[in-house]
């Protein structure tokens, strides 16, 4: 049976807040005593010290973005973005606080773009179980938000990390040399500063034919560059001669350039590392190197660190919209090369970062999953929450209704286990 359902105009108090407790946009800080919280996606918009916009009475409150439909629970001392903000009080009587936070959370309010929502929000009705369901729910759904957030910080922990090791690497080297100054600013002595030609085997662009949901050949486009690597999803496909097919294959450690797009495209590259037959798009090259001097998979992190992506973008031309690369300026582009061992070492370290990363996404993609069914199965009452001793932490055992869930839960759980097994071993 579902739960009562209560209409949201019937579920919120008047908050006691006021433009005095609001802030515009361009007096907000990157620091200060106070934390911002706005519409935006940012949970902290920023810092403030005006003490006197405070809002420290009638906490915890709720914060709806009414451009972004962004949601956020407040539950300390805080000053209010200006800018489309709405304070949104919980009746104490019918609701916990928390509850009525994650019970928004599940409600339908399609994007409108950059207009209004408020008015899509009074119109829906909030479940309203008791108050004991409700404190039980929101701390199931509490944990695994926790967790949540806990893979988004090691992201950005690790990501910051890798922009450190690459400036690093790509700077100092791994063995402690003395720099030289080069035209790409100072490298270890030993490197060579070469331009990308000398040690480049083919540089080719790729095939014009239109991709569809069906043929033979599966033709790899800009979308399929993920962080690096090409990923095979999304996949679109072209019918292609015997001859076609050899010239525009593509081989493992081929590295696929982005030759022409937006300015912030142009340039992103990705290594191929997969089993199976692909050619490539036109607005691709298709990089080959002499292995002998130079790795493609050091080249590949070379381009996509964000101090050569600078220097790539620099080397564009540009055409209203559109920034292009031609093969014959990239191969003018300078690169440094250090010993094959030393390319082999900063490959194997830069590729420990990205595994990390790897493991870090697996985990938040799966109890992001998680997060959702739970969302909606507790908040429609097909789940039921007995018995939590949530102080340990523990959310089981669940009602006999919920044995996928579980099951789910023991997935994500034996995932978990791999990725900490993945972990210790970098």
């Amino acid at each position: 049976m579902p739960w009562p359902f209560i209409e949201f105009p019937a579920a919120i108090e008047k908050a006691a807040v006021g433009r005095e407790n609001q802030i515009l946009s361009a007096e907000i800080e990157p620091s200060g005593r106070f934390p911002v919280v706005d519409q935006g996606q940012a949970f902290i918009a920023g810092y403030s010290n005006a003490e006197e916009r405070v809002i420290r009475e009638g906490l915890p409150l709720v914060i709806f973005g009414d451009h972004t439909r962004c949601l956020k629970y407040v539950d300390f001392p805080f000053i209010l973005g200006a800018d489309g903000t709405k304070v949104l009080k919980p009746r104490a009587e019918l609701f916990d606080a928390k509850f009525f936070y994650f019970a928004l959370l599940s409600l339908d309010i399609p994007n409108r773009g950059y207009n209004r929502h408020f008015t899509i929000l009074k119109e829906k009705n909030v479940p309203r179980p008791e108050k004991a369901e409700q404190r039980k729910i929101a701390g199931v759904l509490g944990l695994v938000q926790r967790a949540l957030e806990q893979q988004e910080r090691l992201i950005a922990l690790t990501t910051e990390l890798k922009k450190a090791l690459l400036h690093q690497l790509f700077t100092q080297g791994l063995h402690g040399e003395p720099q030289k100054q080069t035209d790409i600013g100072p490298v270890p002595e030993s490197w060579e500063v070469v331009t990308l030609g000398k040690y480049l085997t083919e540089a080719q662009y790729g095939i014009s034919a239109k991709g569809s949901e069906s043929g033979r050949y599966a033709v790899l486009r800009m979308t399929n560059q993920r962080q690096g690597r090409i990923s095979s999803d999304n996949l679109q496909y072209v019918e292609l001669t015997a001859n076609q097919f050899q010239k525009f294959r593509v081989e493992r450690q081929d590295i696929l350039f982005n030759r022409t797009n937006s300015l912030d495209l142009v340039g992103r590259t990705a290594i191929f590392d997969l089993e199976g037959d692909f050619v490539f798009a036109s607005y691709l090259i298709r990089l080959r190197t002499n292995a002998e001097y130079l790795r493609p998979f050091f080249l590949n992190h070379y381009f996509n660190w964000e101090e050569t992506q600078v220097r790539l973008k620099s080397i564009a031309t540009r055409a209203v919209s559109q920034s292009n690369i031609s093969a014959t300026r990239l191969r003018s582009f300078l690169v440094p090369v250090p010993k094959l061992g030393e390319q082999d070492e900063i490959v194997e370290n830069v590729d420990c970062l990205d595994q990390k990363l790897s493991v870090h996404a697996r985990k938040h993609a799966a109890l992001t999953a998680l997060f959702r069914t739970l969302l909606h199965q507790l908040m429609t009452a097909q789940l039921r929450v007995h018995n939590l001793d949530l102080e340990s932490g523990d959310v089981s055992p669940l009602s006999p209704g919920a044995t996928c869930r579980a099951d789910q839960s023991a997935v994500v759980a034996a995932q978990s286990k791999r990725d900490e097994s993945a972990d210790s071993k970098l």
